[in-house]
C-alpha cells in the first residue's frame, strides 16, 4: 500500500497538480484542477486512451469531438480514446475536478496551442 499526501508531495512541498501512475504502480494517471479563472483550461488535445473527468465543484464548457456541453458539480464526463477534447472554466465559482487518464503515463497529442505548433 502507498499513501500519497497531495497537500505536501508536490515540487517545493506545494500541492500536487498531477500524478503519473507509473511511479506509484497505480495503473492510471491523475490531474487535479482547481481554478476560478474564467476561460482557464487546456488547449484542444487527444490521448490514445480514455480520460474521465470527475467534477467536484464549479462549471466548465467541454468540447468533446464535435459536441459542446457544460460539465458541472456532480457530473462525470468520459472522453473516449483518440477523441479531441478541451474545456474552459465558466466561473465565477471555483472549478475543481479530478481528471483520470486510463494510462500509467501521460500521452498527449496537442491539436491547438504552443505545443501543437512544435509538431
Amino acid at each position: 500500500m502507498l499513501v500519497i499526501d497531495l497537500s505536501t508531495a508536490g515540487p517545493g512541498g506545494g500541492p500536487v497538480r498531477q500524478l503519473e501512475g507509473r511511479g506509484c504502480e497505480a495503473g492510471v494517471s491523475l490531474i487535479f484542477t482547481s481554478t476560478a479563472e474564467p476561460g482557464a483550461g487546456p488547449y484542444l488535445h487527444k490521448h490514445p486512451y480514455a480520460e474521465t473527468f470527475v467534477i467536484h465543484s464549479g462549471r466548465a464548457l467541454f468540447t468533446v469531438g464535435d459536441e459542446e456541453l457544460v460539465g458541472a458539480s456532480g457530473h462525470v464526463i468520459v472522453v473516449p480514446g483518440f477523441t479531441p477534447h478541451k474545456f474552459a472554466v465558466l466561473g465565477p465559482e471555483t472549478f475543481r475536478s479530478t481528471n483520470i487518464h486510463a494510462n500509467d503515463t501521460f500521452v498527449t497529442e496537442w491539436l491547438e496551442g504552443p505545443e501543437a505548433a512544435l509538431l
